[in-house]
């Protein structure tokens, strides 16, 4: 029997388990050049952070006024985003211990992302975490993305774990808009360093301010086992 009960842990796959943001941020910034769109920087893909790649480049048709169909810019970001991926997606090295200490003691674990399946499916494969993420939910499959909770709780759904035993590892706002939505605790790692002091922080049980460089997954480990449900 696992120290943490009946917990279960779902993470969110960009930013929180890999650094895929500047693979995603180059994909983007490629599809917009092609529709004439050449002054979109990292600070504006920053402001991006935690949502679908779907809303992400629905928010961006409106801004520009592009006029090719929303369809056709998800299918060249995604193509371009799987070209730059698949060779080179790394995972936060103490992410990575934790997932496999977790798998040691037999935690549930899931991913609930607003990338693609097919995304989810090329970096968990690349980057070997398939191994032990088997359980994965693309918000493609739910009725509304992040900050909305429908991602973790089909998450919850499909791990047979009640939303109060489950604990959200997020790196973006809405991520832990959706995870206090949702009902379940967060342990938060602020991707953007200036956006820990957005609201939706504050409702995480541990709020990791300096993000991935203060995350260790013993301290993550400790802080579960703390928090565990008397079983």
């Amino acid at each position: 029997m696992s120290t943490l009960g009946g917990i279960a842990v779902i993470f969110d796959l960009d930013g929180t388990l890999v650094d895929s943001e500047p693979n995603y941020f180059e994909a983007g910034r490629q599809t917009l050049a092609e529709q004439g769109i050449t002054d979109f920087t990292w600070s504006d893909h920053e402001g991006y952070v935690g949502i679908s790649t779907q809303e992400t480049l629905a928010l961006l048709k409106e801004r520009y006024g592009l006029a090719v169909p929303l369809d056709t810019l998800l299918a060249d970001t995604n193509r371009r985003y799987l070209e730059l991926a698949r060779p080179a997606t790394p995972v936060y090295p103490e992410m990575r211990k934790f997932v496999e200490l977790l798998a040691a003691e037999g935690v549930p674990m899931a991913v609930a992302s607003g990338s693609s399946p097919e995304a989810i499916e090329a970096i968990l494969a690349g980057t070997g975490l398939a191994t032990h993420l088997r359980t994965v939910v693309s918000a493609d499959e739910v009725a509304h993305g992040k900050p909305a909770p429908d991602v973790f709780l089909e998450a919850a759904r499909r791990l047979g774990a009640a939303p109060a035993d489950c604990v959200v590892l997020e790196d973006a706002a809405p991520g832990a808009a959706a995870a206090h939505a949702a009902g379940m605790r967060c342990i938060a790692i602020p991707y953007v360093a200036a956006q820990a002091d957005d609201a939706a922080f504050a409702t995480a049980g541990l709020l990791l301010r300096g993000g991935q460089a203060e995350f260790t997954a013993q301290s993550a480990y400790a802080w579960l086992a703390g928090s565990a449900p008397a079983s």
